[in-house]
């Protein structure tokens, strides 16, 4: 195998909600998210990078060989600061922390996490490499 760099870099990847309002608040505020109207739904942007969301009233793209399911997807999103920044933050949005700050390595090395779950119960993490 070549070690040579491809020219690919992750587009977007697919949640599943149960409730658009819902979870539509969480993401533009716990997240951050530009809410993006779609066909009969929505997405969420992140700058460069897209949570396309499969929800109430979206016809799923039967490529998938099994759909992803409202609460089945693990994310994880850099938090740019401090990670107690991040842990205050979900505090004042009242968003349950599931652990406390931990070491972890993610695409750029070494950082401290938090991990947290959407309103459908799917486990989202904040990475911090300062």
């Amino acid at each position: 195998m070549s070690n040579a760099r491809l020219p690919v870099s992750l587009d977007h990847c697919v949640i599943h909600v149960t409730d658009w309002e819902r979870s539509n608040a969480f993401y533009a505020a716990v997240m951050g998210a530009e809410l993006i109207s779609m066909r009969g739904g929505y997405a969420y942007r992140f700058g460069a990078q897209q949570l396309n969301v499969h929800g109430p009233g979206v016809t799923v793209n039967q490529v998938a060989r099994l759909p992803v399911l409202p609460g089945g997807s693990d994310l994880c999103f850099q938090w740019n600061g401090p990670i107690e920044d991040a842990v205050q933050h979900l505090q004042r949005y009242g968003v349950a922390v599931e652990t406390d700050v931990v070491q972890r390595r993610g695409a750029q090395g070494q950082g401290q996490s938090v991990y947290f779950r959407d309103p459908d119960g799917s486990l989202l993490e904040f990475i911090s490499y300062d």
